[in-house]
């Protein structure tokens, strides 16, 4: 875990509210793996709002740089987005533990910005392995929100299967319509899934209908990241190995497999 300033190299408004910076942080480039994230104090120069905020890895880049992708929700991302190119970010990371894949074909299956962590899990996964051993199912409410990131994915020559609510883009419903798609073949899968709470609950019960083992990436308020505040977290599940009742969200995870997970 580094703490360090990162310079903003590229700021890009992927869609009406959903921004993209690439910050140059060599010290946490280097060591970040796929699922972990950074803290970000969004504005330096004063002190509200007070907390720092979390953003899961995107990408990084042999170049030092690593990318943070964001939706304009509130007091802090709406700071986050005003920071220009050439300004520096207080930074701390990389944080939290990362997806562990073993040698099954594997399904990524990501809803909202929680696919953003996946493209960078997707390259680690096409840099030991080939594009024939993991297939993707991606979901958000509309294009405009959805064509930015699966370009991500074509870039790498891998073609998601995809679902927007509104119908605009693909099949027009939920990404967990299309597991059974997926599933076809008969071959077991790791699952792999980052996005809202009730699809990645979904995700995990139809992986266990499947005999899927399963990893979720957690989202809370993950105002400190080392496990310090205990503001992030969430209901274990009996299975939890040592009888905890709760999973820290930061220190335990963000990833965790979904048996672990007391879903509600």
């Amino acid at each position: 875990m580094k703490q360090c300033e990162a310079a903003i190299i590229r700021h890009e408004r992927l869609s009406a509210d959903i921004i993209r910076l690439t910050l140059l942080a060599p010290s946490i480039a280097a060591t970040a793996r796929p699922g972990q994230f950074v803290n970000i104090r969004v504005d330096k120069n004063n002190f509200d709002p007070l907390l720092r905020r979390p953003f899961s890895i995107h990408q990084t880049f042999p170049d030092g740089s690593i990318q943070v992708v964001f939706k304009v929700l509130g007091k802090g991302t709406e700071a986050l987005a005003r920071a220009k190119e050439g300004e520096t970010l207080d930074l701390v990371g990389p944080l939290g533990n990362s997806f562990e894949l073993g040698r099954q074909p594997i399904c990524l299956v990501g809803g909202g910005l929680g696919i953003a962590p996946l493209v960078f899990l997707a390259r680690a996964i096409k840099d030991t392995s080939t594009s024939s051993s993991v297939s993707v199912i991606l979901g958000a409410r509309t294009r405009d929100e959805l064509q930015p990131l699966v370009d991500c994915f074509s870039a790498m020559g891998i073609t998601p299967h995809v679902a927007t609510d509104d119908g605009t883009m693909g099949h027009h419903g939920l990404a967990t319509d299309l597991m059974p798609r997926i599933a076809q073949d008969g071959r077991t899968r790791q699952v792999c899934t980052c996005g809202p709470y009730p699809m990645m609950r979904q995700v995990a019960a139809i992986s266990r209908g499947y005999g899927w083992p399963c990893q979720v990436s957690l989202e809370t308020m993950m105002a400190c990241g080392i496990k310090a505040c205990l503001g992030c977290t969430v209901h274990a599940s009996a299975n939890r190995s040592g009888g905890e009742l709760y999973l820290h969200v930061c220190q335990d995870g963000p990833i965790f497999d979904e048996g672990e997970v007391a879903w509600k």
